[in-house]
């Protein structure tokens, strides 16, 4: 399990081209699906019919019965078998997170049922654990009874005693933080589980309501959570967090006030970060903010919004090296933000960083740095440098996720993937034995742990593939879980969606990619052929690919096609658009014309550019004012 972080200061679409781009290197689909495969080895309780990961078994089925609860279930969080409510919370609020960005990429990858799976096994015992409007369990097991073990989930023999939160003993953090999560995941059943949506709903009002009204720090009530999970943060970042999904959720104008109301004075407008991640949550809070300005919600707090979003900008450029206080990296490119699990900082920033990106592209405007103008595009590839790293594009040429590549780490700091399978040899493993003789043998982890990803190098891209190197072998799920969107990002390459826009998490089953049904009353717009360029060289294309409601109106988007059919290169095209009510993404705006992209400086013949745009009315008019060909 991972030490606490510290505070450090005060303070597109994209590349929507047909001919082939850097997305290649790694196949990202298939470290997607052994990323999510990782949380099923982590899974406490009785396992289903269609448990994936084979070596594991049921675990933790007494647990809570001594409370007089039932709290089986859940996840242990990282190589140890405790189940931290903190962490535990903060992972499921991250894959909704995925999920709620990227849910259609996920379906396209075919794994939106497995991590829809992952984020329900989670929310069925974080329901448990919040028996009472004011009583939530926060802990199950101790880490100093369980480190002084090495034994498998199945033959536990360390304390298993339940700690909780309550007006008399309250924990803002950890409520918040479980009212984040029953919110975000509730959008992601909205559609395919409504009953299941609106308890997890009604779980995460009361949550916030606790937590507001009984404020706290949580590990001062479960004070053996301190030397693990200390909230060194506090509780104003967590209230902000769940406000701000809250609203998310329900679209209620009371949790948009309490982000335009609290924002100065619980640090969202102040803060400037360099790191997000289980404990301190102002940079997620101030870009799920700017997300609400640049979708017009802010209404009278807009002030404030856009000081959340300053602060949002400051995160942004100091990841990309742009700001006014940078994040460190090692000599490799990679994130460094401490000894201890670095990893769950690259991931966190990582997706951050991608799901940024997509809002400023969807908004149509660029990142505003201490070093000037930065486009979209850059956060992206800043995202995507990181991945690469962490599937193997380093010095070391390690991949740090467990069974991605040729060359990953084989002794993982995990009790149950480094002794033998409990279904191989159920013979018992004493507390004290299991040290003796599975923790000191030097061999590979008798059971993968695929898709895990470690701790991670240290500051000077140095690695050490040891059991005993806890701060650099052991896995966490909060590692994993933003991670999930951000390879469904990548792998699903460029495609037409627009994050400013309303979310609808596609159903688990993949359908064919939602048109949302036809509705009669709705005329369609007369779809006309660009009046575009009588040139013979270059020709344009434009048609509507989807339509969609949206609080009573139709929404339509457009896709266009700008093909060089000339045998030379195509530079310095200028394009006229009138009748555009809506954002477009995919070119650059010049003056009153429309130019290329700032990732491309020409076509080569016979290539096309693609861009689109969506609003609420018939298709623009498109014509070509200029262009060369050289």
């Amino acid at each position: 399990m991972v030490k606490f972080a510290r505070l450090i200061s005060m303070a597109p679409l994209l590349l929507l081209l047909c001919f082939p781009l850097a997305f290649a290197g790694h196949d990202y689909g298939q470290a997607l699906s052994k990323s999510i495969l990782f949380f099923e080895a982590q899974r406490s309780g009785y396992l289903p019919h269609n448990q994936r990961v084979t070596w594991r078994a049921n675990s933790g089925l007494n647990d809570g019965k001594a409370s007089g609860v039932d709290l089986v279930g859940g996840y242990y969080d990282a190589g140890d078998n405790v189940k931290f409510g903190l962490p535990m919370a903060f992972t499921i609020t991250m894959m909704s997170w995925s999920i709620i960005e990227y849910g259609k990429q996920l379906g396209s990858s075919g794994e939106l049922g497995n991590t829809m799976d992952a984020v329900k096994w989670g929310t069925d015992y974080l329901i448990k654990a919040h028996p009472q409007p004011y009583v939530l369990y926060g802990e199950v097991g101790d880490g100093n009874t369980d480190h002084y073990c090495w034994q498998r989930p199945e033959d536990m023999t360390t304390d298993r005693r339940a700690y909780k939160i309550d007006p008399s003993n309250p924990g803002s953090d950890l409520a918040g933080e479980t009212a984040a999560a029953m919110a975000a995941a509730s959008i992601v059943f909205r559609h395919s589980n409504p009953t299941y949506a609106n308890e997890l709903l009604t779980h995460a009002h009361q949550l916030f309501d606790f937590a507001d009204k009984y404020r706290g720090k949580y590990d001062s009530s479960i004070s053996v959570a301190q030397k693990y999970y200390r909230s060194v943060s506090g509780y104003n970042d967590e209230l902000l967090w769940a406000a701000a999904w809250l609203y998310q959720a329900t679209n209620n104008q009371y949790y948009l006030d309490y982000l335009g109301n609290n924002g100065d004075s619980m640090g969202g407008t102040g803060w400037g970060m360099t790191e997000f991640g289980w404990d301190v949550k102002y940079a997620g809070v101030q870009t799920l903010v700017a997300k609400f300005l640049m979708q017009g919600k802010a209404g009278h707090h807009a002030p404030v919004f856009e000081k959340y979003q300053q602060k949002a900008e400051y995160f942004m450029c100091s990841c990309l090296g742009k700001g006014t206080r940078n994040v460190q990296k090692t000599p490799g490119g990679l994130i460094y933000r401490q000894r201890w699990n670095n990893m769950q900082f690259v991931t966190s920033a990582s997706f951050l960083a991608a799901v940024y990106s997509d809002y400023l592209a969807s908004a149509g405007r660029n990142l505003n740095c201490a070093a000037g103008n930065v486009a979209p595009s850059q956060l992206l590839t800043f995202a995507k440098s990181q991945v690469d790293y962490i599937l193997g594009d380093n010095p070391r040429a390690t991949s740090y996720m467990v069974g991605y590549g040729n060359n990953y780490p084989r002794q993982v700091h995990h009790r149950g993937s480094s002794i033998v399978s409990y279904k191989v040899d159920p013979t018992f493993i004493s507390c004290r034995g299991g040290y003796a003789t599975w923790f000191s043998r030097k061999g590979s982890d008798p059971n993968l742990l695929t898709g895990a990803i470690v701790g991670g190098p240290d500051a000077y891209d140095n690695f050490a593939d040891e059991r005993d190197n806890y701060e650099q072998t052991e896995p966490a799920t909060y590692n994993n879980a933003p991670l999930l969107g951000l390879l469904a990002r990548l792998s699903g390459g460029h495609g037409g969606y627009n994050q400013l826009l309303p979310v609808v998490v596609p159903g688990p089953i993949e359908k064919k990619p939602a048109p949302q049904p036809k509705v009669t009353p709705a005329p369609q717009p007369k779809v006309t052929p660009a009046p575009a360029s009588t040139s013979a060289p270059i020709s344009i294309a434009q048609k509507m690919t989807t339509t969609w409601i949206a609080k009573g109106k139709t929404y339509y988007r457009y896709s266009i096609t700008v093909t060089n059919k000339s045998a030379k290169e195509l530079k310095d095209i200028k394009l006229s658009i009138s009748k555009l009510y809506g954002p477009l993404w995919g070119l650059t705006k010049s003056g009153n014309s429309y130019a290329f992209p700032s990732w491309i400086s020409s076509l080569p013949a016979g290539k096309s550019l693609e861009f689109v745009y969506i609003h609420s009315a018939s298709a623009a008019d498109i014509s070509v004012s200029s262009y060369t060909l050289a």
